[in-house]
């Protein structure tokens, strides 16, 4: 009786355990595929919920600064970046950050900036309570409030900040150094200097009307002797 040689029916020894372990990947995979599509996994639920948080925020980039070092072989480039973050609600936050890629380091600075953000007191929704001074190393900042349709009056970096903040009205002036770490700091110390009439009347225990009619009063006297 002949003996059929092995192969000859097309199917190699242990085939049927091969196919039986490849449907049973294929079910693994098709369950969990069904699983991601119905409630989704973890990485996939955090970034979508991260970007519904994201969408209030407005970020700007003022700079990115390119770096060398020189190495055995040649030089090695590294980008920092420098990044303003607001609500435009009077929320608003600066951050840097540095890496070998310009995404990352545009990453990295806007989850800093993120992290120390301010809450800024702006009258009417649109512009100063007063004027504000500020200075950080060699670079002074001056902010003047502003009527409605003034519009920003500003540039370079402090534009950016003026526009994530939310203000709509405002004059500025920067008469130090041109450099945006230096002039972004400077904004900011003078945005943290800044009072609103709530703020002033809780702290002489008397009303915010009282406070805002001796400014009106005090305005109306200036107009005249001009």
């Amino acid at each position: 009786m002949a003996r059929t040689p092995t192969g000859a029916t097309g199917e190699r020894p242990g085939g049927g355990r091969g196919g039986e372990r490849a449907g049973r990947g294929g079910e693994r995979g098709e369950r969990g595929g069904r699983r991601d599509r119905e409630g989704g996994n973890r990485e996939g639920g955090n970034r979508e919920g991260g970007r519904d948080r994201d969408d209030e925020f407005v970020d700007k980039l003022v700079h990115i600064n390119r770096v060398a070092k020189v190495v055995k072989g040649g030089r090695r480039f590294a980008f920092a970046a420098l990044v303003v973050v607001g609500d435009a609600k009077g929320k608003v936050g600066y951050g840097s950050g540095k890496a070998r890629e310009v995404p990352e380091a545009i990453r990295k600075a806007t989850d800093a900036a993120k992290r120390n953000m301010i809450k800024v007191p702006l009258r009417e929704g649109r512009t100063l309570h007063h004027d504000l001074y500020g200075r950080f190393g060699a670079g002074k900042v001056i902010l003047r409030a502003a009527p409605a349709g003034t519009g920003i009056i500003a540039g370079g970096p402090m534009r950016a900040v003026f526009e994530t903040m939310g203000i709509q009205d405002i004059v500025s002036k920067s008469v130090g150094s041109n450099n945006p770490h230096n002039m972004v700091k400077a904004t900011f110390a003078a945005l943290l200097s800044m009072t609103s009439p709530r703020n002033v009347a809780a702290k002489r225990g008397k009303k915010v009307a009282d406070i805002i009619g001796r400014r009106e009063d005090a305005g109306k006297e200036a107009a005249k002797e001009a």
